[in-house]
């Protein structure tokens, strides 16, 4: 490609919005341009990088039997509604009404055309187990597109789904495509960070996510200094130390004028914050239900931690969670800001009558608590569990952090850093064969439910990542497996013999199998090298009059500094070896 034809220009200077790098180096490159918040049109050197990365991710799935196809991106709300998540889905998904009462959702997500299929196409286990991909447009009305790349209302992703008669069967195969995608990121030349995951809106048994530590990152995870392990802060796991007191104090009240904070009451009381218990109050609703369906919920946490909501969700069956209103607290008998479940009928499990109480498994490790009086300006000290007060479920609900010893060795210490998401692994398990009664006739000649995976990686936001990643002051600097071109070409200067020897280049070039973006613009030296180092293209090589009577034609690596003199014959079987 000759770059005096190429439709767009490279940009001195990025849109002052463009905050992160990837999001300045895309749109100066001349890679991307912008339409809206959160869309954008892949010019063509971005859309060949698009193509490099999809055959990667398509020879990834070939390899484990993928099948690829194509699945429309307009669902009706039929298949929606049965599965729950046309009202579970309804803050993200763009929806379209066509002829009166026809309504359609716009793909987020494509587990309910999965199933569909799965329903219509599967008739016993002997057809089993699948899988199945597609690369494609997504849409998800993010409130808050940010990024550049890394969040946008309308994307590509490489989604698969796989289908299973077991659960044995989908153990069995899961580690491979956990696999496959450690292979795709590898090949992009992206370290990542597998951390294991709690399930959240595609539902599911377990999951594990691939992360890049970045300092602009919107997510969190965890991470052991000494063992490795990772995972996200609603999954990790970590040590609650402490005991409970041999002899336990006496339930006494005491009153605690102006303490405000869990800080304020352990200075007032003159006690460590581990030795004291929070209430945190919610409403719950089932998902996909209304509010009025919902119940009032007592979360009972130590002092010391922070309550992790999608742990907390996934405690209660899942549920969409907000704060409790005052009102809502009153009701339950208690007093903000000095609540506890003394005193209080409370559930005897979460599904009877009564106040339901959650607790972190961290009430456990100590006792002689200090814990709300339900009384303004008073507090109980020596509250202990189960003496003083019930609970209705004991659960991992808080949130690991930076300091906390890790769960799995009990050794090392847990690091919290922010993070990418690069790609992600799903076990859904029955979530949506359920449902759907999706069935297949099992060795027994009984139908049996369909277990599912799912699989996913954005192919716009790898490509971001992956220039997050390879990138210096200059412009990008592109791995050879994704670069929009192999070899960069260029004639320096003025004279023929330059002009005439890089067009030679670039037939012989073109000849030997490369993909070629040549600079043939009569433009000065500085503006080609700045452009050759802004586009980021692995293999630069530059003909000038000088390299030529010095004997041949420089060549230089994006990633070094230096170039060396290689001889016009040589050139080919150079850059071949």
């Amino acid at each position: 490609m000759r770059l005096s034809q190429t439709f767009g220009k490279t940009l001195r200077e990025a849109p002052a919005e463009a905050e992160l790098a990837s999001h300045q180096l895309l749109i100066r490159g001349n890679f991307v341009r912008p339409l809206g918040a959160g869309i954008y049109t892949y010019m063509p050197f971005g859309y060949r990088v698009l193509r490099n990365i999809q055959r990667i991710m398509e020879e990834e799935m070939d390899a484990l039997g993928g099948q690829e196809m194509l699945m429309p991106n307009l669902h009706p709300k039929a298949i929606w509604d049965v599965t729950g998540r046309w009202e579970e889905m309804k803050s993200i998904m763009m929806r379209i009404q066509a002829g009166g009462s026809r309504e359609y959702g716009m793909s987020p997500t494509h587990e309910e055309v999965v199933v569909d299929l799965t329903g219509r196409e599967v008739e016993s286990y002997r057809d089993l187990p699948q899988l199945i991909y597609h690369i494609s447009k997504k849409f998800r009305d993010e409130a808050r597109p940010r990024g550049g790349m890394l969040r946008l209302r309308e994307f590509i992703m490489k989604d698969a789904y796989s289908m299973h008669i077991s659960e044995k069967s989908l153990d069995e195969f899961y580690p491979s495509m956990v696999q496959a995608y450690h292979n795709i990121f590898n090949r992009v030349r992206h370290r990542s960070h597998r951390r294991q995951c709690r399930c959240r809106r595609n539902g599911g048994k377990s999951s594990h996510e691939f992360v890049i530590a970045h300092e602009q990152g919107e997510d969190l995870f965890i991470q052991c200094d000494t063992c490795g392990y990772s995972a996200n802060v609603e999954a990790a796991v970590f040590v609650r130390h402490g005991e409970k007191p041999t002899t336990a104090d006496p339930l006494t009240k005491l009153e605690t004028p102006n303490c405000k904070t869990i800080a304020d009451v352990a200075n007032f009381v003159g006690v460590p914050t581990t030795q004291t218990l929070k209430a945190v109050l919610y409403w719950a609703t089932p998902v996909g239900k209304g509010e009025k369906e919902g119940r009032f919920v007592f979360v009972v946490v130590r002092g010391d931690l922070d309550v992790n909501e999608t742990k907390l969700g996934n405690a209660l069956g899942g549920v969409d969670l907000r704060p409790a209103t005052e009102e809502e607290i009153t009701a339950a008998g208690t007093v903000p800001g000095y609540a506890s479940p003394i005193g209080l009928t409370v559930a005897a499990d979460l599904t009877a009558q009564g106040i339901l109480v959650v607790a972190d498994s961290s009430l456990e490790n100590g006792g002689d608590y200090v814990f709300g009086a339900n009384e303004a300006g008073y507090h109980y000290t020596g509250a202990n569990y189960p003496r003083d007060f019930a609970i209705s479920k004991l659960a991992d609900i808080a949130e690991a952090a930076t300091g906390h010893t890790c769960g799995v060795c009990r050794k090392g210490q847990l690091v919290a850093r922010k993070a990418i998401e690069a790609g992600h692994c799903f076990k859904l398990g029955l979530r949506y064969s359920e449902p759907t009664n999706t069935t297949a006739l099992g060795e027994n000649g009984k139908p049996q439910l369909v277990y599912m995976g799912s699989y996913g990686i954005g192919l716009d936001r790898l490509m971001a990542i992956i220039v997050e990643m390879h990138h210096d002051k200059d412009g990008i600097i592109w791995p050879a497996s994704v670069a929009p071109y192999d070899v960069h070409l260029m004639h320096l200067g003025k004279g023929a013999e330059p002009v005439d020897t890089a067009e030679q280049l670039y037939r012989d070039l073109t000849a030997a199998g490369f993909t070629v973006l040549y600079d043939d613009r009569p433009s000065s030296p500085g503006v080609k090298l700045k452009d050759a180092d802004l586009i980021g293209i692995p293999v630069r090589v530059a003909v000038g009059q000088k390299s030529l009577e010095n004997g041949g034609v420089e060549l230089k690596r994006r990633h070094e500094s230096e170039a060396t003199l290689v001889p016009v014959g040589d050139l080919v079987t150079t850059l071949k070896a």
